[in-house]
């Protein structure tokens, strides 16, 4: 059975408690090109969302640049649609849980930058091992306590289509 095509994951959408806390601290990481910015007041965009009547959604998303895939979406629910509040997230990952993944060249700038835009958990990073290669990597929570895993890696490398740890792919490059 053929699948249909699917795109690369285009964006993760957040919903946020204070959009404009939440836009500074994704600009501090580099997410600071706007893709789009308005306010949703349509209700197909609150019936997706699951909610019976409809309010604006105010929304920023961005990008860091090159391709429209790899954003994030921040949206703000209207108040008065009563939208459950999810209790902050702190500390380590839970099981269920989601991480946002990027890769940094240098990590303590990055990290700097993030803790002074309002991380909430922030730990030192660690060295992480595998087989075939070793990076420095740190988990930490955003404003609204969203996980983020930081890579400490040439971003470059996003853009190879290798196997992780060298196997070859099908056109027999290694990524």
């Amino acid at each position: 059975m053929t699948l249909p095509s699917v795109s690369s994951l285009i964006r993760g959408t957040i919903f946020v408690r204070d959009l404009k806390r939440a836009a500074a601290f994704y600009a501090a990481l580099g997410f600071d090109r706007i893709y789009y910015e308005g306010v949703i007041s349509d209700s197909s965009a609150s019936t997706i969302l699951g909610f019976a009547d409809h309010g604006p959604l105010s929304v920023r998303i961005v990008k860091s640049g090159g391709p429209n895939f790899g954003m994030i979406g921040l949206f703000l629910i209207d108040p008065a649609l009563a939208p459950e509040v999810v209790p902050m997230a702190e500390g380590p990952a839970r099981i269920g849980e989601v991480a946002l993944v990027f890769y940094v060249r240098a990590l303590d700038p990055v990290l700097a930058a993030l803790r002074a835009a309002g991380a909430s958990w922030s730990p030192d990073p660690e060295m992480f091992r595998m087989a075939h290669r070793a990076q420095r990597e740190v988990c930490l929570r955003d404003p609204d306590g969203v996980l983020l895993n930081l890579v400490e890696t040439d971003p470059a490398e996003q853009d190879l289509t290798g196997v992780e740890g060298g196997t070859p792919d099908v056109r027999g490059t290694t990524g």
